[in-house]
């Protein structure tokens, strides 16, 4: 017979963040702890508001099933004596199962006869087993922060006050600290009694009842409430909402009875740029923006309320007011900073520090710019930096691009001062005030004030484009100088933390330096930049010059191993398989678009029917050579089967084909080649034994050896394959 069962701890405001995560887990927790323990049901799902979160299962089974276990005891021949009487181990064996010596049954396995016990194991009842597993569940961590509170032995996202479990109508019996749990929810916070208890005995019957009380439980209920708010309302104002997928996820997490509203501001504000108007809404007061026809921006606003006042009228306004104070602020600051030209803020930034031991954000500017350029001449972007030429020489008029004809121009020499300017003015705007009061528009108003400032428009582009990708996933650069810049920045700031030693830990990264490992690979690979890894961490090491503080060949070596662990798991997420990964990046790989390139054509060579023998046959050559050190020629004279001479001409035969093939990045054809050497190699180490007796024979096959691994050592290491 099956029953239902709910669950709901209700709490003080989780962080709107928290909540859809932590439902997820707790739905996954509870599957998990009833599938292990044999118990049926037909759906579980997780429901939750800031102030709660709930489970509902459906179709839970009443108990679990009987079910019979074979339990292997003593072989035959050491459970009796002589004389057949049961040995002590036998009589153990029979007295821990419960059963007697008779009814134990005889079991002929490849390793001998033995005795086994059969046990009928009786399903406990779900009810009793039920605390256990929701105390479990509602103690697992699933928080990226708890807190304690009182003198109380338990933590959660945020204190709690009730919990409720209730299964078959009936109340669990369940304590979770100094909290017992029973059969009571509460309603909202302001719109219901707040102190008054709904008894609860169903899943229908909580949500009918919390609807009652003003709490609309499924998040995807309320998110639909506030989409149609936001399109009703929107519309009265003939226009439409600015898309902004993060704040309705995050609105959705905020509110327990979503009501919409709209709100109007002076149109003296539309003068700022809109992205400013938009970030001063949506950053400080989770508002969303309304743009007409065309996309221009209208003096209104969207708020989503946790409550329906007596009268709306009230709360607009005081909405109104206090938008209309951080606008007012913004309008000021503004106004502020235009006074002064983007390029002049530039020797401010002497008086930042970015990082104690790393120096100022100035000085961190002149590296990553150097880098930039470095970049810039390796991809044949821009002319390479003359000698003498100092980064800071791209921030003065002198090499302004705007003071350049594109048209006449060399194009290196343009695309280098680009470049160059870009780099030195990208972080300029950390100086102004608009930044200083609104942090997440560092290089959105850098941007905007280049433009001001007659800045070419790829300086303004890459200026803003070089603190993309801003999250795992996000948009990437879309210009050159953007993207090059973008990666001179962060790598500057990974060799920079890892020479000075702040090295990510498990728990802590403060300088977020795993996205912008992500965010590097993802550039490379997205623009197909053909780029040396180890090569760019070299240069950006020799940039930190003195600031680095641990030796240079180990900070490289655990930077290098970093990137590799973030590529491993990018190339994972593509579903692409573990051994054809491991099998490349066990290969040089600093060439990150080479080397995704070699995965994916390794994944074809698995299909191939010679594939699965010579990588036997390649396991069994890195096992031979593995701790040799081959320097010897190869002495045909010394060959003695003709097995060694055929595996050597096909060698010589098929190497240059490789190499030609190589050099293309035509891997298909590679591996299409190695499979032609499948006989000559299978016959050799059918016929020849590598290590023979007479050292210069056995030195010669190692040789032979060696000079196979070599036809796909460089390319992938082919011994880690699992096929």
């Amino acid at each position: 017979m099956s029953k239902d069962l709910l669950f709901e701890i209700g709490t003080e405001e989780i962080p709107a963040g928290f909540v859809p995560k932590a439902l997820g887990s707790l739905e996954g927790f509870l599957k998990k702890a009833l599938d292990s323990r044999k118990i049926s049901y037909e759906a579980v799902l997780s429901v939750g508001t800031p102030r709660r979160l709930a489970l509902m299962a459906t179709g839970v089974a009443d108990r679990q099933p009987d079910a019979k276990v074979e339990v292997r005891g003593p072989q035959v021949k050491a459970a009796f004596d002589d004389k057949g009487h049961p040995s002590g181990a036998l009589i153990g064996f029979a007295k821990a199962q419960g059963v007697a010596i008779e009814d134990l049954k005889r079991v002929k396995t490849d390793k001998g006869e033995y005795l086994y016990a059969t046990k009928e194991i009786k399903g406990e009842d779900t009810e009793k087993i039920l605390p256990g597993i929701l105390l479990d569940v509602i103690s697992r961590d699933f928080f990226p922060k708890t807190m304690r509170w009182g003198a109380f032995d338990i933590s959660f996202a945020r204190p709690i006050h009730w919990i409720l479990a209730v299964f078959d109508g009936r109340p669990v019996d369940l304590s979770f600290g100094h909290i017992k749990a029973g059969g009571v929810t509460y309603g909202h916070r302001f719109l219901s009694n707040r102190t008054r208890a709904i008894e609860v005995d169903s899943v229908d019957a909580y949500i009918r009842k919390l609807r009652d009380a003003h709490v609309i439980v499924d998040p995807a209920e309320r998110r639909s409430i506030i989409e149609k708010g936001l399109l009703h309302e929107a519309g009265k104002a003939d226009g439409k909402v600015l898309p902004d997928e993060g704040l309705l996820e995050e609105v959705t997490y905020l509110v327990e009875y979503p009501v919409v509203l709209r709100g109007a501001f002076s149109e003296e504000f539309l003068t700022l740029p809109r992205d400013v108007i938009v970030n001063a809404m949506r950053e400080h007061q989770r508002y969303f923006s309304i743009i007409n026809r065309d996309g221009g921006l209208l003096p209104y606003f969207l708020a989503v309320a946790n409550t329906k006042a007596t009268d709306m009228d009230v709360v607009r306004k005081g909405n109104e007011r206090v938008l209309r104070a951080r606008l007012n602020d913004a309008k000021f600051y503004y106004e502020q900073d235009v006074k002064k030209r983007l390029v002049d803020r530039v020797d401010s930034l002497k008086g930042v520090v970015f990082q104690a031991k790393l120096g100022t954000s100035y000085e961190k500017v002149e590296r990553f710019a150097s880098l930039a350029l470095h970049i810039g001449a390796r991809l044949g972007f821009s002319r390479a930096v003359d000698p003498g030429e100092r980064p800071a020489d791209f921030a003065t008029d002198a090499l302004n691009p705007a003071s350049l004809d594109r048209s006449n121009a060399d194009p290196g020499l343009y695309a280098k001062c680009v470049l160059g300017r870009a780099a030195m003015l990208a972080k300029a705007d950390l100086t102004s005030g608009m930044v200083g009061e609104f942090p997440k528009l560092q290089g959105v108003m850098g941007s905007i004030y280049a433009r001001r400032g007659g800045e070419v428009e790829e300086v303004a582009t890459a200026i803003y484009e070089h603190y993309l990708p801003s999250a795992s996933g996000g948009q990437l650069p879309a210009s050159i100088p953007g993207a090059i810049v973008s990666l001179a920045d962060k790598l500057d700031t990974i060799t920079g933390c890892f020479g000075v030693g702040l090295i990510p830990t498990g728990a802590q990264d403060p300088y977020a330096l795993r996205r912008q490992a992500l965010g590097i690979i993802a550039i490379i690979l997205d623009k197909g930049f053909r780029l040396s890894l180890d090569e760019l961490v070299d240069a950006s090491l020799a940039f930190l010059g003195k600031k680095l503080l641990r030796g240079r060949e180990e900070t490289k070596e655990a930077i290098l191993e970093f990137f590799k662990e973030r590529l491993k798991n990018q190339l994972l997420s593509q579903d692409l398989s573990f051994d054809s990964i491991d099998a490349v990046l066990s290969a040089p790989w600093f060439d990150m678009v080479d080397a995704v390139k070699r995965v994916r054509s390794l994944e074809g060579f698995k299909k191939n029917p010679a594939c699965a023998s010579l990588v036997v046959a390649f396991k069994r050559v890195s096992n031979i050579l593995k701790g040799v050190s081959v320097t010897d020629k190869i002495d045909e004279s010394l060959f003695s089967l003709p097995e060694e001479s055929s595996l050597y001409n096909t060698e010589k035969e098929i190497a240059p084909k490789i190499e030609g093939y190589w050099k293309k990045g035509d891997y298909e054809a590679v591996f299409s080649a190695l499979a032609a050497i499948k006989g000559d190699i299978d016959a050799f180490f059918d016929k020849v034994m590598v290590m023979a007796e007479d050292e210069r024979v056995r030195k010669n096959r190692l040789s032979l050896l060696s000079k196979l691994r070599d036809l796909y050592w460089r390319i992938a290491d082919l011994s880690r394959l699992a096929v």
